[in-house]
């Protein structure tokens, strides 16, 4: 608390290789990150993490790779981090995962716990989270590019349009997924992260091939911008650590860069006599004080207190008085020529209790 975090480096946090069901490398997809620029990247191939898988960690082209695992079959896919232990995912129930995980030292998030599935081609099999009665995970992704473009799918004139303009059509997190994360962040806190579940794979449908969401377009939608109090120092051990701090605390937010670049985004709480300032992940006692949100671009802001929406604005900066404990976080969204009001950021949550 009260520290500064002027250094913002962005990332995407789901990705899959040719170890799993990905159709690239990890040094083709640092490529594409590159292509994009992107800090970081996180790979999470399902159940698989060997001690060849984990010789791709470090830096590539300028982009830091990083190895996790996607645990789970039917549900409950835990995108795990620093582990390097492969977490049984056959006879484990849900929580016993996670504490497998946390006995590593590794920290965890629920992926896609709400997704529909898509209607056309695979029938909406969806793979939720189901047990809520877990504990010891530290948050949930909130945003996958990949389930949400999905989920609009929903016959081959749906695809193609939808491929068109799939920047722009996507829609942002559940409601339903929202609900939970509130309801749990009046509880505890719970970080919320985003992604874009990258596999780079081929569809077929008839004579036709073809890819519908290539690395290098997903690697520039949803990624995780984190903030830090220092800089990446391009040695790999350092910068992991820096990253997996500001994940575990969640100094971060999420955002569509392909909409927009996120950039810049910040949203921090002063408060007290002596100014003290709190930034998104952190809590304090509440003491009444100006919540203040400044945009790289001009939205349209939306300011949740409890899961209810606490105050509406329109611009690139905007400052309230706060005279009421409560969990704060910011949804921003970004008008469009084609599609009207697109979802672009997603804070995390400032914590007054």
């Amino acid at each position: 608390m009260s520290r500064a975090f002027p250094f913002e480096y962005a990332g995407n946090l789901h990705i899959h290789t040719t170890h799993s069901d990905g159709a690239g490398s990890a040094k083709e997809i640092a490529k594409a990150a590159r292509t994009v620029g992107l800090d970081f990247i996180a790979l999470n191939d399902h159940s698989y993490l060997t001690q060849l898988h984990t010789e791709d960690e470090g830096y590539h082209n300028g982009i830091l790779i990083l190895v996790g695992s996607e645990i789970g079959r039917r549900f409950h896919h835990y995108l795990a981090y620093n582990i390097k232990d492969q977490v049984d995912d056959e006879s484990y129930s849900p929580q016993e995962v996670i504490d497998a995980v946390n006995r590593q030292g590794g920290f965890g998030f629920l992926a896609h716990p709400f997704e529909e599935g898509m209607p056309f081609l695979e029938n909406s099999t969806a793979y939720t989270w189901n047990d809520w009665s877990v504990s010891g995970y530290t948050g949930i992704c909130i945003w996958n590019f990949s389930s949400r473009w999905k989920e609009n799918v929903k016959s081959f004139w749906h695809g193609i349009y939808h491929l068109i303009f799939k920047t722009y059509t996507v829609k942002g997190p559940s409601q339903k997924t929202f609900a939970m994360w509130d309801r749990l962040c009046l509880k505890r806190q719970v970080v919320a992260m985003g992604g874009s579940d990258a596999h780079g794979a081929s569809m077929k449908y008839g004579p036709l091939r073809f890819t519908p969401l290539s690395y290098r377009y997903l690697l520039g939608t949803i990624n995780t911008h984190i903030l830090t109090s220092s800089p990446l120092q391009g040695d790999f051990i350092t910068d992991k650590g820096i990253i997996y701090d500001s994940l575990r605390a969640g100094t971060c937010f999420i955002a569509h860069d392909g909409l927009s670049p996120g950039k810049g985004f910040r949203f921090y709480f002063i408060m007290g006599k002596n100014n003290e300032r709190l930034e998104m992940g952190e809590e304090a006692p509440f003491n009444p004080g100006e919540a203040v949100v400044k945009l790289p671009g001009r939205g349209s802001i939306r300011v949740i207190r409890n899961g209810s929406l606490f105050k509406r604005a329109y611009g690139d900066e905007l400052s309230i008085k706060v005279t009421e404990n409560g969990v704060y976080r910011v949804e921003v969204f970004r008008k469009t020529p084609l599609s009207g009001w697109r979802p672009w950021i997603f804070s995390n949550p400032i914590y007054l209790r």
